[in-house]
Order: structure tokens, then C-alpha cells, then sequence
């Protein structure tokens, strides 16, 4: 069974979920942002103690508390690393009140009607042993929909559903995040889609089976009401989807009681030179921006 102080911070707690999960693909163009190019480094291992380092400093600034940070999703090798001293997940908890999770997929698929299925994970039962014994609440997997079509969102939700239930098997609670592109030509209509798809896949689930779902901010507002008032979802949170964070924000605003769960918008404007007094300062707005947002 999953921590329960964690699980009633998850369930109810103002504040929002901080995605610190950049893979090996998304991770150079997060450095680059960040005022790290790649002639700073040589070769992977390098490229993520980097990575590392921005994120043990996004971890230690003052603002980023259980206050307003709910909860952080972190990459496998961030799990595997320490933060002043202590494995990642335990520092989030014990000293700074953030539940920690873990990104459990492999990456997406060729693109099959419209839509991007998870690549297999044949090592995920050994990964989700040892995120339970590193202290890891809940994990994440992401799918992309680029186009309403029905076959292909089914099929993204009967995965993520299939993988839920072995997640949830461990004792870790998933974020199942089936992320419809914001370059969708048809949003709204894949969007009443998955709705559909989603609800029918929550009323199949046991009791005692509890999920969080991790979706694109939708086009009609409110439009994940249902799934946000049904007792197996632990929480709604959207991610940002390509858009700044200002109109993330101002989009997530309008939808009541969804919170943020935010990679790059969070991490906007921060770079590697800032001295701590700026980067602590540029975090702290970061935070109290997408908190306000959240707490809608």
C-alpha cells in the first residue's frame, strides 16, 4: 500500500507536482535552455551529471517545499543518485515534504493511427522493485495522441491501463499520462475521446486500485470534471504541453481543482550562471506561479 501521509498529500494538498524526469533524448535541449551546451560534456554519463546538478539545485532552493510542490517525478539515474548527501527520493520527503516518483517508460513507438503506444519495458518489474525500495510513491508513463482517431486512442489507453494495474500491484500509485498534442488538428474531439476511454477504464479497476492521470490542459475547460471527482483518481494534473509558462498557467487556471505537473514551463529562464539569490529568486516565481494556478 502506498504511504498514506504521502497519499493524503497527493489527494489533497494545495500545490502542484514538479517534473524533474528528462530521458536521455529531451535531456540536451533541457540543458541547452539551461546555458548548457553540449561542448560542456562528453558523452552520456557526463550529459546527466549535469542534468543532476541542475536538478539537485531546482531540489535545495528554498521554495521548493511539500508547501507548494506536492510531489517530483524523477528519471531512473536521479532515483540511483543522492541530493546533498541522501538518495533522491529520501531528500524529497524527509527534508523538503515532496512525494517522489518515478518515470518508468522507455520512450514512444512508431506512430500507429494517429497515436504513439509506449516502446515494451521488459525490465519494468525489476525498475518498480527497485523504486519501492528507494522510496518512490508513484511513477509515470507517457503516450502521445496527434490525432482524434479512435482506434488509435484506444489503444494508447489499453496500454496504459494494462501497465497500471502491475504498477499499482507493487503498491505504487501511476500517473498514467496519455498527453494529446496541442498540435492536434482536431484536440477537442481526441479529447471527448479519451475522456470516454479513460472513464470506461476507471470503472473496471478494483476498490482498492487508485490512479493519477497526467493530461494535456483541455481545450473546452473542465472537461476532465468526471475523472477529477471519481474516488479511484488520486489527482488530475496536467502537464504544459509546449505552451509558456504564462499561458500554461493562465490555461490551467481555468480548470477547476486540475493542478500543474510541469517540466520545461517550470524551468523556464533559469541558466546555469545565475548566482543562488537570482536562481533562488527566479525558482521561488516559477513556483508561486504555477502554485496560484494550481490552487484554481
Amino acid at each position: 500500500m502506498p504511504n498514506q501521509d504521502q497519499l493524503d498529500q497527493m489527494r489533497s494538498g494545495a500545490g502542484f507536482i514538479a517534473a524533474l524526469d528528462q530521458s536521455g533524448g529531451s535531456t540536451p535541449k533541457a540543458l541547452a535552455l539551461y546555458g548548457v551546451g553540449e561542448d560542456a560534456y562528453s558523452g552520456e554519463a557526463e550529459m546527466f551529471d549535469q542534468i543532476h546538478a541542475m536538478r539537485s539545485r531546482i531540489a535545495t532552493a528554498p521554495a521548493f517545499t511539500g508547501d507548494k510542490v506536492l510531489g517530483a517525478i524523477l528519471f531512473e539515474m536521479t532515483m540511483d543518485r543522492a541530493i546533498e548527501g541522501k538518495p533522491a527520493a529520501e531528500f524529497l520527503w524527509d527534508e523538503r515534504r515532496v512525494v517522489p516518483f518515478l518515470k518508468v517508460d522507455k520512450g514512444l513507438a512508431d506512430e500507429e493511427n494517429g497515436c504513439q503506444v509506449m516502446k515494451p519495458m521488459p525490465d519494468l518489474d525489476a525498475l518498480l522493485d527497485r523504486a519501492v525500495a528507494a522510496g518512490i510513491f508513484g511513477t509515470k508513463m507517457r503516450s502521445l495522441i496527434s490525432a482524434a482517431n479512435a482506434e488509435g486512442i484506444k489503444a494508447v489507453v489499453d496500454q496504459q491501463f494494462e501497465v497500471a494495474h502491475r504498477i499499482v500491484a507493487k503498491g505504487l500509485v501511476p500517473i498514467i499520462e496519455p498527453e494529446v498534442s496541442i498540435a492536434c488538428p482536431d484536440k477537442a474531439k481526441a479529447e471527448d475521446i479519451l475522456l470516454e476511454e479513460i472513464s470506461g477504464h476507471l470503472d473496471a479497476l478494483g476498490e482498492d486500485e487508485l490512479v493519477m492521470l497526467k493530461l494535456t490542459i483541455p481545450t473546452i475547460a473542465n472537461h476532465y470534471a468526471t475523472l477529477i471527482a471519481n474516488p479511484k483518481v488520486v489527482r488530475v494534473v496536467a502537464l504544459s504541453g509546449g505552451y509558456s509558462r504564462d499561458k500554461a498557467n493562465a490555461l490551467l487556471s481555468e480548470n477547476t481543482a486540475m493542478i500543474a505537473s510541469f517540466s520545461r514551463a517550470l524551468t523556464e529562464g533559469l541558466t546555469v550562471d545565475m548566482t543562488e539569490d537570482a536562481f533562488n529568486a527566479a525558482i521561488g516565481a516559477a513556483i508561486e506561479g504555477i502554485y496560484q494556478a494550481s490552487i484554481t
